[in-house]
């Protein structure tokens, strides 16, 4: 039964997640903004507050809401260090308050107030009976103060007096407070969950020697160049045994000759495990030796988490019940009609021993971040249960708040977002298949615009070793270089799966977006710096990314005019307010385009007769540019984009403002 004297109602709360069922997500240093319907009955005034902790700490902080009218309420708090943080509401009917407003509008109306006075002050001797010592003290002293002025009006301001509504607040009657029914959750994680540009490359194709195979040594002395590209993460395939039952050979070829390394993604062998490394690729003292020479450069090794099992993995000898049997007896391999990967197992996750199949599956991310890995990419993650991940993720999470987890689940809309809700700090997207300016505009609309933003953190990446999309097979150069500028300036975090991409390479099977000759099933030994490569420009790029507060987000992302169906353009500010940026895309990369761009002057403070100078952070050419209206023309054999900044009003010799 609803306790009679609560009026207030609360609802209608933002951000919660399915009911609270889920977190929402931030890192560290991030606000949380909370906004909720707040009202009573009548007509008193009310007071709402927000109320924020740290999952653990026992009080919580209060913040004041404030009024955005028609009884919508926001408040908003910082969470500053990774972890699991909780927040809830609480109103109630403001009596204090009420009675301000209604003695100070008689008294202005020239009617008595005489009574009203006495109820103000039991008004406040009823919460200095609620009082802390010290407050009480206080108040009943402004009590006395009202009870013993010689005037009527001196006794008003006595109650109006700004220090008494403050303790007025304090000290609100709990019979008649309503709090939210529900304490919302956040997850909050390091920066790296939010910001980060990633490089994927496999190991036994980084060999300097043509007649080898690449090592985890190899890997090591290709770091500094990685890091000069200005790359945060080097992510590697899996690294581990490869099975030699039905091994593929090249293109996917259902036979493999003797020399075909087989794919990486078919784990298991003699050799081990999901805890062992091949053996062609050295040790794990080596893999520990490029751990920590990577963190040296400021960089960190991503692990891939492919849960699945060659024929020759141990676990299937081991723990046969953790595979599912085909009616003669067989294990099931994976399928993906037409696809057949006879050189995998799935796992049965519809086991009746999942909990040790789970179990064991958690020691292996125990493994590696025991190893020091803290970022693991996770191969089809929608073909395993939501619950196992969701368990998964916070076991790890436990252990140390900044392992970073990214989906990589090319699916069904609702299963990537349910994947994330489940614990995934990023997400793989479909930015690899959205070209035009309506499907760039309406896709990254619903990232940033939607509840989806809430919980759901980008990964944009042009390609992967699985998909060469056919903008990239047909586009050359330019696509690449447009590719790679949207990636890593619409989205906080990207990646980008090389040598192929900085070597422009888009060789196809085909009639299909998949590489020829994939190294997926064979070695390749790259010319990393043959001509016409990307290597100067990614580290270029990088270089602003990293310089640039406002590209450190994705959901402050907004979409400006231009008169060009050919043409993006886009806006991104820091949340701080120390930077604007413009950034003016081409989608054709093969025609010179040119568009005029409208700039929101009004939301700069920019008058509209004034002139400013915007500055291409990509090619240091500067502009002066006036009005709303500019035109920018982008030539695709040069450069298919332009990010300006357009910094604050700063102050000449001659003593007179301009905007720079």
């Amino acid at each position: 039964m609803p306790y009679g004297t609560r009026r207030v109602v609360v609802e209608n709360v933002r951000p919660e997640i399915d009911g609270g069922r889920f977190p929402v997500k931030r890192t560290a240093g991030e606000k949380v903004e909370v906004t909720a319907d707040i009202f009573a009955d009548g007509h008193d005034r009310i007071q709402t507050r927000l109320l924020h902790r740290r999952d653990g700490a026992g009080q919580w902080e209060t913040v004041p809401m404030a009024s955005e009218g028609n009884d919508r309420w926001k408040g908003s708090f910082v969470v500053d260090a990774p972890g699991r943080w909780l927040y809830t509401l609480r109103a109630w009917v403001d009596h204090w308050g009420t009675w301000r407003e209604g003695a100070r509008k008689k008294y202005e109306a020239a009617q008595p107030i005489d009574m009203d006075l006495k109820a103000g002050v039991e008004l406040v001797k009823e919460a200095a009976a609620r009082a802390e010592e010290t407050h009480r003290s206080r108040l009943l002293d402004l009590a006395r103060g009202m009870e013993e002025a010689e005037t009527v009006a001196a006794a008003l301001a006595a109650g109006l007096d700004p220090e008494l509504a403050e303790l007025m607040a304090l000290y609100p009657d709990p019979s008649g407070v309503s709090t939210y029914d529900k304490e919302l959750a956040v997850t909050v994680e390091r920066e790296r969950a939010r910001f980060g540009a990633w490089y994927e490359r496999f190991p036994r194709s980084c060999s300097p020697d043509p007649s080898r195979p690449g090592t985890l040594r190899d890997c090591t002395a290709l770091l500094p160049e990685i890091a000069r590209m200005g790359f945060d993460v080097f992510y590697l395939p899996p690294i581990h045994p490869i099975g030699e039952s039905h091994r593929k050979g090249k293109n996917n070829a259902p036979a493999a000759g003797p020399e075909d390394p087989g794919s990486p993604w078919a784990i298991g062998s003699s050799a081990g495990g999901h805890k062992a490394v091949h053996p062609q690729l050295g040790t794990l003292e080596d893999f520990d030796e490029l751990v920590a020479e990577a963190r040296r450069l400021g960089l960190e090794v991503a692990m891939d988490l492919a849960f699945q099992c060659s024929p020759d993995h141990p676990y299937v000898k081991e723990r046969p019940e953790w595979f599912r049997r085909r009616p003669d007896g067989s294990i099931q391999y994976a399928e993906n009609p037409p696809k057949k990967y006879e050189d995998i197992y799935p796992l049965h996750f519809e086991s009746l021993a999942w909990k040790e199949l789970w179990e064991e599956l958690e020691s292996v991310v125990e493994f590696w971040m025991a190893r020091g890995i803290r970022i693991f990419r996770v191969d089809n993650p929608h073909t395993k249960p939501f619950a196992f991940w969701e368990w998964l993720i916070a076991e790890a999470r436990t252990r140390d708040p900044e392992v970073v987890f990214l989906s990589e689940a090319f699916t069904r809309p609702r299963v990537v977002e349910r994947l994330a809700k489940a614990g995934f700090s990023q997400s793989y997207t479909y930015f690899t298949w959205r070209n035009t300016k309506r499907e760039l505009t309406e896709y990254l609309e619903e990232l940033t615009r939607t509840e989806r933003g809430e919980y759901l953190r980008p990964n944009f990446w042009p390609n992967t070793p699985d998909i060469l999309p056919e903008h990239l097979q047909v586009g050359g150069r330019p696509a690449f270089v447009m590719r790679l500028i949207l990636a890593a300036t619409l989205s906080s975090s990207y990646g980008i799966y090389g040598p192929p991409f900085e070597l422009c390479a888009s060789e196809a099977l085909e009639g299909r977006e998949e590489y020829l000759d994939s190294e997926k099933y064979q070695v390749t030994h790259w010319d990393w710096d043959r001509p016409g490569n990307l290597k100067d420009f990614i580290a270029r790029l990088n270089r602003v990314r990293r310089s640039s507060p406002a590209l450190h987000h994705t959901r402050n992302l907004r979409f400006l005019e231009v008169d060009n169906e050919a043409l993006l353009a886009y806006e991104k500010t820091d949340p701080g307010g120390s930077e604007i940026l413009l950034a003016v895309v081409s989608l054709d990369p093969h025609h010179v385009q040119r568009g005029r761009v409208r700039v929101p002057l009004d939301r700069y403070g920019i008058a509209p007769d004034q002139a400013y100078m915007v500055h291409d952070l990509l090619s240091e050419d500067k502009f002066i540019w006036q009005g709303e209206a500019n035109t920018v023309e982008l030539d695709p054999r040069v450069l298919p984009g332009r990010v300006f900044r357009l910094k604050t009003r700063m102050r000449r010799e001659t003593d007179f403002d301009y905007f720079l």
